[in-house]
């Protein structure tokens, strides 16, 4: 049978929780995976020997979310009404324990130091969301902003600061949608937008003006079920949706065309005010607004016969690629109220019937081509963004999926990270740059060169990303250890918990 035609397996299994796993994600630029189950345990994997770095038990019911604030600090949502940041550098698990929860122990385990702690409502199943309180800022030291659903009223949504602990804004979006289920706040150009699905299957999306009101710009009902989860592009150009129905749908953030102040949010405001239309049109998926693509020089044929397929290499194949997201405009990501073409308020883009009852957890991949979902049927489908086609079914679990993440693939890995230069960066940024004798690569030839790189040919982490040339560090540079960070913050992964207390790690594409 030919490697090709077998199922996909997965690289490792994480064992360690001993209750369900409802929440995953990557931390810290892809140097920890950490996970919480519906006891309330948390665990900071370590990827380089897949083995738990910190455990402790973070909240008295099931955790809901998690993320990271920075490069020491950890935010957990628990079903025990509350939301805890931590203070979790690699200094700190050191004195944490490393006992998994399937392990008994004798006394409670040591918890890391709680910087913050909000009284949260936790009744929707409904997991926070944040995002930085002034945009383009980061969320390496600054402020952040805190999305929860209303602490009295399920259906009304509450917006606090972090680290001042206050409320900010109270949002009451409709009576008849039901629980808040969902929620994304972001950032589109200079305007804070929050993304919610309800219980009704309804998605809307809302801004904030300058007078302090929140205006509704776009609502639609694809699905007929409650919406399990939401995600939005890197791009912030769309969103998308999946309910305990079959539905998932796309739906676009370039609203622009609407007239937002038709309505306002709470209704007593006054909807005079009409959002200006910037001239420059925003950057759409579709083939008319996409800018030339330069075709890549043809490579030997030779080349391509003995290079390793992954399982999602050839059903992406043929997709069109979109420019990654360090190569868009300002313009381009994120505009303020601009659009090509009028857009119909209540319509998605796209969506489809999959078949597939029950996927949750929605994860877009950092560089957008992909997302995908955790199935209560314990299978995790791949999804190409652009057309919403199955792609790939990962299947191990015997039991439901509930939690799936993707780690930051290309640059975004060093984009994500809080200082915002890895070490990974600074040792190569030292190799490139600073002149010594390098081994370089040019077709099937290997010479010596002592010049440095010209600045345009060096990339945010000062290493040559040229075609033409390869940088290669010295093999005597690079320990065992570094090569197993490496490997492990450049992997592909896709994590998924399941029922079963298990954590799958796949590598696929």
């Amino acid at each position: 049978m030919s490697t090709e035609s077998r199922p996909a397996q997965p690289k490792s299994i994480l064992r360690g929780h001993k209750a369900q796993v409802h929440a995953a994600a990557f931390v810290f630029a892809n140097e920890r995976l950490v996970t919480g189950d519906a006891d309330g345990f948390v665990i900071s994997w370590d990827l380089t020997i897949m083995r738990p770095r910190a455990v402790w038990r973070a909240h008295t019911n099931s955790i809901l979310g998690i993320s990271d604030w920075g490069r020491d600090r950890l935010i957990t949502h628990g079903r025990d009404n509350k939301l805890i940041v931590w203070k979790l550098g690699v200094e700190d698990e050191s004195r944490l324990s490393t006992s998994p929860p399937l392990d008994p122990v004798s006394r409670t385990r040591p918890q890391p130091e709680m910087l913050h702690l909000l009284e949260v409502n936790t009744m929707n199943f409904c997991s926070f969301s944040h995002c930085p309180e002034v945009p383009a800022s980061g969320t390496s030291s600054g402020d952040i902003l805190v999305a929860v659903p209303n602490t009295l009223a399920s259906e009304a949504i509450d917006i606090y600061h972090l680290p001042s602990q206050n409320r900010k804004y109270t949002l009451k979006l409709g009576e008849k949608n039901g629980m808040v289920m969902a929620l994304s706040l972001l950032w589109l150009g200079q305007t804070l937008t929050l993304v919610a699905g309800y219980e009704n299957g309804l998605a809307l999306v809302a801004q904030l003006d300058d007078q302090g009101n929140w205006l509704v710009i776009y609502q639609a009902k694809p699905h007929t079920q409650p919406i399990l989860s939401l995600d939005v592009s890197p791009s912030r150009d769309y969103f998308i949706t999946s309910s305990a129905d079959a539905i998932i749908a796309k739906h676009s953030l370039s609203v622009g065309s609407q007239q937002p102040g038709k309505q306002p949010v709470p209704p007593r405001a006054e909807p005079t005010q009409e959002i200006p239309i910037p001239q420059k049109p925003a950057l759409r998926n579709d083939d008319s607004n996409r800018p030339p693509e330069t075709k890549p020089p043809t490579k030997p044929a030779h080349n391509d016969t003995n290079k390793p397929k992954s399982l999602l290499s050839a059903a992406l194949a043929n997709e069109p690629r979109s420019p990654p997201v360090s190569q868009l405009t300002p313009s381009s990501i994120s505009p303020s109220f601009s659009t090509p073409s009028p857009l119909n308020n209540n319509t998605p883009i796209k969506q489809i019937n999959t078949k597939h009852a029950g996927q949750q957890s929605l994860r877009i991949r950092s560089d957008g081509r992909i997302f995908a979902t955790a199935g209560w049927d314990s299978r995790i489908r791949v999804y190409s963004t652009r057309t919403l086609r199955e792609v790939a079914v990962l299947k191990w679990h015997g039991l439901g999926c509930y939690a799936v993440t993707f780690a930051a693939v290309g640059t975004d890995a060093n984009a994500n990270s809080s200082d915002g230069d890895s070490a990974e960066c600074a040792r190569k940024s030292s190799v490139s740059e600073s002149g010594p004798e390098e081994e370089v690569i040019k077709g099937d030839k290997i010479s010596k060169h002592k010049e440095p790189r010209s600045q345009q040919d060096l990339d945010e982490c000062g290493v040559d990303r040229s075609n033409s040339v390869a940088v290669v560090p010295k093999l005597v540079e690079v320990t065992v250890r570094e090569k197993r960070v490496h490997q492990a913050m450049a992997a592909h992964w896709i994590a998924a918990g399941s029922k079963d207390g298990k954590i799958s790690l796949w590598d696929v594409f």
